[in-house]
């Protein structure tokens, strides 16, 4: 009864002021969300921060707070809370990307195998020249390539080679993270586990063609079959 006694005695109690924080912080994370919401763009910490009048302005760690808080809520949503390189955006699940995509008539853009072979290259060799692209490529680069990836905002000029001419220096900007859903140059696959990707595609359309192969075989079969019983039913004789 001793022990009982003492537990109840040193039992924290809340004080009021905490619990009005944390209601605080609840009107923070549902403001936080519906700044997200609304937003057409990626936003970081700061510039949520910046859309609360000045006075009113909570400190950068409740809005991380908050930020984790929703995160944790859509977990097991369709939708989620993706930070990426302009910063967190809502955006559906990309496991259900392809349903949704059908709500769409317009058609994902097709690239050639050289524009995504260039752009590659300079995002696992930047800061590199068209001259560095060409001589890895093997082939002259054409300048609708390099103009496309501008217009896409996938590139862009971040220095001059000290060279004669000071060709351009291309680098990747922060809008080819956010198109390719990921945060930083590190969250690239390496080139060893592109080359285990292109091996398992190799082996998946290997598969797929064996497979296809054999339903066709399977298929003349079951043709073949059906051409004897319907010959046995009319009392033909199966026989050449």
């Amino acid at each position: 009864m001793e022990e009982l006694t003492q537990l109840v005695e040193v039992e924290p109690v809340v004080p009021d002021p905490v619990i009005e924080l944390l209601d605080v912080n609840m009107e923070i994370k549902r403001i936080v969300e519906a700044i997200i919401f609304a937003a057409n763009r990626p936003m970081t910490v700061k510039q949520i921060q910046q859309v609360f009048p000045e006075i009113e302005q909570p400190e950068l760690i409740e809005i991380l707070g908050a930020i984790e808080s929703i995160t944790e809520d859509y977990r097991d949503r369709p939708i989620e809370l993706k930070h990426v390189a302009s910063g967190y955006r809502f955006q559906v699940r990309q496991e259900l990307s392809r349903w949704v995509s059908r709500l769409f008539e317009e058609k994902p853009p097709r690239y050639s195998r050289a524009l995504l072979e260039t752009l590659a290259i300079i995002a696992y060799r930047q800061p590199v020249t068209r001259g560095d692209i060409e001589d890895i490529r093997g082939v002259s680069v054409s300048s609708s390539i390099i103009q496309t990836l501008l217009e896409r905002d996938w590139i862009k000029v971040v220095a001059h080679k000290e060279a004669p001419g000071r060709p351009g220096l291309y680098g990747t900007t922060k809008q080819f993270l956010d198109y390719f859903n990921i945060t930083n140059l590190n969250d690239l696959p390496t080139l060893q586990e592109i080359q285990d990707l292109d091996l398992s595609l190799d082996n998946a359309q290997h598969i797929l063609q064996e497979e296809s192969e054999k339903q066709t075989t399977d298929e003349q079969d079951e043709f073949a079959q059906t051409y004897t019983n319907i010959r046995e039913e009319l009392g033909e004789t199966t026989a050449v």
